[in-house]
């Protein structure tokens, strides 16, 4: 059995072996009129087999690259574009810049390590002491979303010190809010409630509009 896993790798597997094969049997063309005939016919059966090349911009001029792609940059014909340079289809990506350092506590996230820098900066006085203030309350949000036990505001004080490494001292005199007994945080994406009673009588008071209108 002849599998595709034996045989030269496409480098445009979007038009298939079979175009392949055309653009090798083209390179034995001798005569160069003849060439570049049978070129352009190949080129036509390259847009029936990617329309979609049709959306972009100098679509034609992209036919015209694929083709010599497929044919290795190695084909003498006249053509109605110039040989596109290899060296322009081996850029490599430009690498994305990431974080190669690890969140110290994942449940609060690394934006919460980018706001204690900025106000372990500020100068001390009552605006920090509110911006202290406000970073606990959220990180006990935060906190309670994912661990639905209680949390002292001792524990969230100590995270903010030892997450800003000692830069910043929470002062005795900060309190928290106390947090109402019907609060509830939930995890993103969780609380959407499908089948339960919510989506249930979302249901039946579509039925009952309907019913109305007729």
């Amino acid at each position: 059995m002849d599998y595709n896993t034996s045989r030269e790798r496409l480098e445009m597997p979007e038009y298939g072996r079979n175009v392949l094969k055309m653009v090798e049997h083209l390179k034995e063309i001798e005569d160069r009129d003849k060439r570049s005939e049978q070129a352009r016919a190949i080129v036509k059966v390259m847009e029936i087999l990617n329309p979609q090349v049709h959306s972009q911009e100098n679509f034609e001029q992209k036919l015209w690259n694929h083709l010599f792609i497929i044919a290795g940059f190695d084909l003498d014909i006249d053509a109605p574009y110039p040989c596109p340079n290899p060296e322009d289809f081996e850029t490599k990506p430009v690498p994305l810049p990431m974080k190669d350092t690890r969140i110290r506590a994942a449940h609060y996230g690394r934006n919460i390590e980018k706001i204690i820098d900025l106000i372990a900066v500020e100068q001390d006085g009552e605006i920090k002491n509110e911006l202290i203030r406000n970073l606990a309350i959220y990180m006990r949000q935060q906190y309670l979303i994912w661990n639905k036990d209680s949390v002292a505001d001792e524990t969230i004080f100590e995270d903010i010190e030892k997450l800003s490494e000692g830069r910043i001292e929470v002062p005795r005199e900060i309190s928290l809010t106390k947090i109402p007994d019907k609060a509830n945080f939930s995890r993103p994406n969780l609380g959407l409630n499908i089948g339960g009673r919510n989506s249930r009588s979302r249901k039946n008071g579509r039925k009952q509009n309907r019913k109305k209108v007729l």
